[in-house]
C-alpha cells in the first residue's frame, strides 16, 4: 500500500497488529493539523485514527525525546484523553546538536539552500535525521524513535518528498529522499522503524 502526503511516500506496515494494538489505537487521538498525516497512520495500522489539530508551545530543546515528552503532556492537558504526537530532528555531526529539534525553525528562516550552506566549506556533511512518536495516556508516557544515518547534500536535489527531504541522503545511497523511488524510501524510512517498534510495544501490552 502506497501513502502519499503532500509528497510523502511512505508502505503500509508489514508488522503484525494484534487485538491490544487495534484496543489502544481506537482510544488515541493523534495530535496533528495534517490529514494526510492522520490518513497514514489511518492505512498504516488499517484503522481508522482521530486526530485533532492543536496550537501547543513546544519547549525549545535539543532532547527529541524531551519535546516529544513534553508535547503529549501538553496535549493531553487540553484533549483529557489519550494522545499521540510525533515530532523530528535532523542533527548535523559537525554542528554537534544543531539543528537538531530546532529543523523547523532553521528550515522556515534560511531553506533548503541556507542549511546546505550551514557546511560550505566543511568535509563533514554527516548527518542523523531522526523521528520520534509519543503516547500518553495521563500516567505514563511512552516513546518511540526511528532514525537514519546519512550525509547532507552540497544542494538541495530532488521534486519529491516535503520538508528537508531534498537535502538528506540516507547512509548506503548517492541520492536525496527527494529523488527517491517508493521502494527506495521505504527501505530507508525512520517512520516505519519507529512505528514498528510502536505496535511491537502496544501488542505486547
Amino acid at each position: 500500500m502506497v501513502i502519499r502526503d503532500h509528497g510523502m511516500i511512505e508502505f503500509g506496515v508489514r508488522f503484525p497488529i494484534g487485538p491490544p494494538v487495534r484496543k489502544i489505537m481506537e482510544k488515541l487521538t493523534f495530535i496533528t493539523g495534517n490529514a494526510g498525516k492522520a490518513k497514514y497512520l489511518s492505512d498504516y495500522f488499517h484503522l481508522p485514527v482521530e486526530h485533532k489539530k492543536l496550537d501547543l508551545k513546544e519547549i525549545q530543546s535539543l532532547d527529541l525525546k524531551e519535546v516529544v515528552q513534553d508535547k503529549a503532556r501538553r496535549a493531553y492537558e487540553i484533549v483529557k484523553s489519550p494522545v499521540l504526537v510525533e515530532d523530528v530532528s535532523l542533527t548535523f555531526v559537525t554542528l554537534k546538536a544543531l539543528p537538531g529539534p530546532l529543523i523547523r525553525w532553521f528550515l522556515d528562516t534560511l531553506g533548503n539552500e541556507g542549511l546546505c550552506g550551514l557546511l560550505a566549506g566543511s568535509h563533514d556533511r554527516n548527518a542523523f535525521a531522526e523521528v520520534q512518536f509519543a503516547i500518553y495516556d495521563g500516567k505514563e508516557v511512552h516513546t518511540f524513535n526511528g532514525s537514519m544515518e546519512g550525509t547532507i547534500a552540497k544542494t538541495p536535489k530532488g521534486e519529491a518528498g516535503f520538508g528537508w527531504d531534498s537535502i538528506f541522503i540516507p547512509k548506503g545511497y548517492d541520492k536525496t529522499w527527494a529523488e527517491m523511488t517508493d521502494d527506495e524510501k521505504h527501505k530507508t524510512s525512520m517512520r516505519k522503524i519507529a512505528l514498528e517498534k510502536m505496535i511491537e510495544f502496544l501488542n505486547k501490552n
